[in-house]
């Protein structure tokens, strides 16, 4: 079953309402204005296009209309001497602007670089069914990003053969180094208890210098365990340490 994600557009904002909805929101994430009129034509036009861009950030932009005749106290604020204008805040300051109705096309550029429009390959990326990840690879077969995600989801459900073929085809980036150091590792040794496992790290750095499976092993364990950073880069130290 593919899950839908459903995501706020707009909100109204007043006078009364700006200092939380749009000032103290921004601190959060970054939040485009929209300040229109009802007799305006061009917001009209812009209203609808801007939704729908700001919709497909999924929550990772907030849209803010402003009715400019009913708030005359936010118009001040903003200096504006037409409409629509479109005004993008983040941390309570003023990063960009734009006034009059753009296509879509510029208003895409506008809200992305405040965060990136999700794709479709990203969406289906959220879902994590083997028909969602299959269609995300489709979508874009040159993406480790997901061909890892697909490969994990092979792995996982128990075929490694076809994951590896799968991440063969890819160069060595992070995310495909991760899952292939997964798959050597295999399950069981995914299943230990994090003591367990810097114990084993500890005892491999006596042999990692010369021995070449040891230290393929001390690599995949650093690859494919949820450490934190801290932990991953001071092993890398000593990794680096042991060998030079």
């Amino acid at each position: 079953m593919i899950a839908i994600f459903l995501y706020m557009v707009a909100v109204d904002v007043t006078d009364a309402t700006f200092q939380q909805e749009v000032v103290e929101r921004s601190k959060e994430v970054p939040v485009v204005i929209d300040l229109w009129a009802p007799w305006c034509g061009p917001c009209r036009t812009l209203g609808p296009i801007i939704e729908k861009v700001v919709a497909d950030t999924r929550g990772k932009v907030a849209l803010c209309k402003v009715n400019v005749d009913e708030n005359p106290g936010i118009s001040q604020a903003f200096r504006v001497q037409s409409i629509p204008a479109v005004f993008a805040v983040k941390d309570g300051q003023v990063v960009d602007t734009f006034i009059g109705a753009l296509p879509e096309h510029q208003v895409k550029e506008f809200v992305s670089k405040l965060a990136p429009v999700v794709s479709e390959a990203e969406e289906l990326l959220d879902n994590g069914d083997e028909e969602s990840l299959r269609k995300a690879h489709e979508l874009e077969p040159d993406s480790d990003k997901v061909a890892a995600r697909l490969g994990e989801f092979l792995f996982t459900t128990g075929r490694d053969e076809e994951a590896e073929a799968l991440l063969a085809k890819y160069p060595e980036t992070q995310e495909i180094m991760r899952v292939k150091s997964m798959i050597r590792l295999g399950l069981p040794e995914l299943s230990k208890p994090a003591v367990d496992v810097i114990a084993e790290l500890n005892e491999l750095l006596e042999s990692v210098k010369k021995d070449e499976a040891a230290r393929q092993r001390f690599v995949d364990i650093l690859n494919a365990y949820p450490f934190d950073e801290e932990t991953v880069a001071r092993y890398r130290r000593l990794l680096t340490s042991r060998l030079f």
